[in-house]
């Protein structure tokens, strides 16, 4: 990420929703996003109006959702994290729906170099 832009959970979440939503649809709205998160249709608003304040997505005249290149470069790293995460704790046992949920946090308080060395450590292992 570029200095100068950072990001709170929720803005990495919303940025991950989209991206989602976007490799299952193609196409995203706010009201997609607010769906997919089950958060309210303000909410999406609110995080909206600050993603794109921040340069990590555009809204186009017909209130579709684009991520920026800053903004699918940050919502690629949450998503890669996210499925590591999930695949790890499930395969350790963890049931589906607790590894989601828990991937969701780790995804967001590890660093980028803890998470590389990590994935490489256990892909060296296969």
């Amino acid at each position: 990420m570029p200095p100068g832009k950072k990001l709170h959970a929720s803005g990495e979440d919303y940025l991950e929703a989209v991206l989602v939503i976007q490799k299952k649809k193609g196409m995203v709205r706010s009201v997609d996003v607010s769906r997919h998160m089950e958060v309210s249709k303000p909410s999406v608003c609110h995080a909206v109006a600050t993603l794109r304040d921040g340069g990590f997505l555009t809204m186009d005249s017909d209130y579709f959702l684009h991520l920026t290149d800053v903004g699918r470069e940050v919502a690629e790293q949450i998503y890669e994290k996210h499925r590591f995460f999930t695949e790890m704790l499930i395969n350790a046992g963890v049931d589906p729906i607790t590894a989601e949920r828990d991937a969701c946090r780790i995804e967001h308080v590890i660093s980028e170099s803890s998470f590389q060395r990590l994935k490489k450590t256990l892909t060296e292992k296969k």
